[in-house]
């Protein structure tokens, strides 16, 4: 991706059907643990409780991602930035069409300014 290049209409199209086509959110980090995802640190549709719980007690349908799942490791990046990823995660389910529609809005401003002043 070049990221030197403006983002065009049908980029924005693009970014728009993504994240239309993703699990609809909201999306919260959940913090599970149990034999088989020791320590999971996942992306889910419902709200973390804080307690942790062992599956089967929490719906394996509910899980969208995880950032980090140690034993076994399937899931554990090296900077171990598993929280931080996981929230960046969950909130980009909210923020991605909230900046898709602002950078709309703000480009019918400019067109409007750009046509007031032509007509001036």
């Amino acid at each position: 991706m070049d990221t030197s290049e403006p983002m065009t209409d049908e980029d924005l199209a693009e970014i728009e059907a993504l994240a239309n086509a993703a699990t609809p959110g909201p999306w919260y980090v959940r913090r599970l643990d149990d034999d088989f995802a020791m320590s999971l640190v996942a992306i889910s549709t419902a709200p973390d409780t804080g307690l942790g719980e062992r599956w089967p007690d929490y719906d394996h349908y509910e899980i969208v991602a995880a950032t980090l799942v140690q034993h076994p490791r399937y899931v554990d990046v090296a900077d171990e930035r598993w929280d931080e990823n996981a929230q960046f995660i969950a909130e980009a389910r909210h923020e991605v069409p909230r900046l898709i529609a602002e950078i709309r809005r703000l480009r019918e401003l400019l067109a409007i300014a750009d046509q007031d002043l032509g007509e001036a």
